[in-house]
């Protein structure tokens, strides 16, 4: 298998969860070797389910591939010591914390640095290291209700609503994934390490862009507006005959050629729609008007003539319907791959196609905590009797199958 642009970059990541994982996960796409640092019981991600397979989450598994497992207790005497050995070897430190955790378990950025001065460590938290909310505790779902999105999230008729995906999380992950990649970009410029902060927060409100620059501008906070765009009309799902179709038709030499495909050739000299501007300011009752026309006929028929039109749209999948499509296959964004003590399972792949050093799958996620704690000491100098030490005083943890 061809090496990634990260092959060589070794990475000891400490988080759990989700946004650490994420992040430590894409690294490992790209292919960082990930030692993932798991607590005495494991990561309390692996309780993130159902589903569950072999006894893990589902979503654990896929957001822990390309990683090895050792278990160490760091409030053990000689924890910290076993991190701080494998900090001295590694290129990045992950790690998922509440602030002044890590400085508490002696496994702050001062101390491992001071022992590697080219270590990029990465922090991820909550609301971030400073402020007034600095100490409070925070998931994916107490970020999003704190970060605004709910705010926009839903329709008007009916109360915020989370997005569908832990988004805080994933947007975390994969901004401190770019920006570790960044640090270790300018260390070889500088020759030198250093601390990268992130939080779900701050990371929330990046990905909030457009609807946070407008209300910037304007000071008109946005409203919810369920499958509609603040910013253009029509942009929104419309009911069918037997389903709904996205339609996107707002510019204009759009608007007229939806006009004519829904048979309302009358409204492309409405002066309620004649503009991008004036259609946004008549949101209402241009629905009022399309509605009943994409009630006619099935999402599949209007796809037909609005493709036939050139007018953007789309139909509205399932998670069953999505991955029924031939495209997906054809772009290879779901392949196969053997995950032992469960058997083969689907992956979501890395997004982003290097045509010499492509990401890849090049390892399953740890079924166990401790699956690679023997492998991970030996590489870091640790001989067999110290390693037995270490696995009878309780500093680690061994997943020792049967038979081995």
């Amino acid at each position: 298998m061809s090496e990634g642009p990260l092959s060589g970059i070794r990475v000891v990541d400490l988080s759990q969860g989700a946004a650490g994982p994420v992040a430590g996960m894409l690294l490992g796409d790209l292919g960082a070797d990930v030692v993932k640092v798991e607590p005495p019981g494991g990561d309390w991600g692996r309780g993130l389910g159902p589903p569950f397979l072999g006894g893990t989450a589902a979503a654990y598994l896929g957001m822990n591939r390309n990683k090895r497992s050792i278990v160490v207790d760091l409030k053990a005497e000689g924890g910290a010591e076993v991190v701080g050995g494998l900090a001295e070897r590694a290129d990045v430190v992950l790690e998922s914390f509440r602030p002044g955790v890590a400085e508490r378990l002696d496994i702050g950025y001062d101390t491992l640095a001071s022992r590697n001065p080219r270590l990029v460590y990465a922090t991820i938290s909550a609301f971030g290291r400073a402020g007034p909310w600095r100490d409070r505790p925070g998931v994916d779902g107490i970020v999003q209700a704190m970060g605004g999105i709910m705010s926009v999230t839903g329709t008007e008729d009916a109360g915020p609503v989370k997005v569908g995906v832990p988004a805080a999380d994933m947007v975390a992950g994969i901004f401190a994934s770019q920006a570790i990649t960044a640090a270790l970009f300018a260390r070889e410029r500088t020759g030198r390490g250093q601390r990268v902060d992130l939080s779900l927060l701050e990371s929330l409100l990046a990905f909030q862009v457009v609807p946070l620059s407008m209300y910037l501008a304007s000071g008109t906070p946005p409203r919810r507006m369920g499958s509609a765009a603040p910013y253009s009309a029509p942009n929104e799902a419309y009911p069918t005959a037997d389903g709904w179709i996205q339609v996107a038709a707002y510019t204009p030499n759009r608007w007229p050629r939806l006009c004519e495909a829904v048979g309302r050739p009358d409204l492309v000299d409405d002066p309620r729609f004649a503009t991008n501007a004036d259609r946004v300011a008549h949101r209402a009752e241009l629905r009022r008007e399309l509605e009943p026309a994409f009630r006619e006929k099935t999402t599949k028929e209007w796809l037909v003539t609005l493709e036939a039109a050139d007018v953007l749209c789309g139909p509205i999948l399932t998670y069953p319907e999505l991955l029924a499509e031939d495209h997906l296959a054809r772009i290879d964004a779901l392949p196969p791959y053997d995950q032992p003590g469960v058997g083969t399972l689907r992956a979501v792949t890395e997004p982003a196609r290097f045509s010499v050093t492509p990401a890849a799958h090049r390892r399953p996620a740890p079924l166990a905590p401790g699956e690679h704690t023997e492998e991970i000491l030996a590489e870091a100098g640790y001989q067999p009797e110290e390693i037995e030490d270490l696995v009878r005083r309780g500093v680690v943890a061994v997943d020792r199958k049967e038979g081995t």
